[in-house]
């Protein structure tokens, strides 16, 4: 049985809620990512942000990015699992609520991420299809 944790990319990087958009987008970009956790000071998850997020609800709407914090678009609480959460679970989850990007938690931590390309790499290709055709083709 393949777990989370196996399938994870281990080690995420968070943006904490203060920092500035731009500072998360310039993160994105040294890390070659797409989305950020986004943490408080209690060092837990409080959310994620995508690159979408700060040009949709950021630059299209007028507002800037030096000055909005990545607290500012946090929206409810995010959806995880844990670490040792097997195959099923982890493409239930996503296809459920329709996302992309993972957080995967271990003790109410933070451990790791899984995404798309992490599905793509280490999951059969049915399931990985199954994946894509009720996630991205419906999005």
């Amino acid at each position: 049985m393949t777990t989370a944790r196996e399938i994870m990319h281990a080690g995420a990087t968070c943006v904490q809620e203060t920092e500035t958009l731009e500072d998360a987008a310039r993160r994105m970009k040294e890390l070659d990512v797409g989305a950020l956790p986004i943490c408080g000071p209690d060092d837990r998850l409080h959310g994620i942000i995508t690159d979408r997020d700060i040009v949709v609800k950021c630059l299209a709407k007028g507002k800037d990015p030096r000055t909005m914090t990545a607290g500012q678009l946090e929206q409810g609480k995010p959806i995880t699992v844990d670490a040792d959460a097997d195959t099923e679970q982890v493409l239930q989850t996503m296809e459920e609520h329709k996302i992309r990007r993972l957080p995967i938690i271990e003790n109410h931590r933070l451990v790791g991420m899984i995404s798309e390309a992490d599905l793509a790499r280490r999951l059969p290709e049915e399931q990985v299809g199954h994946f894509v055709e009720v996630v991205c083709a419906t999005a």
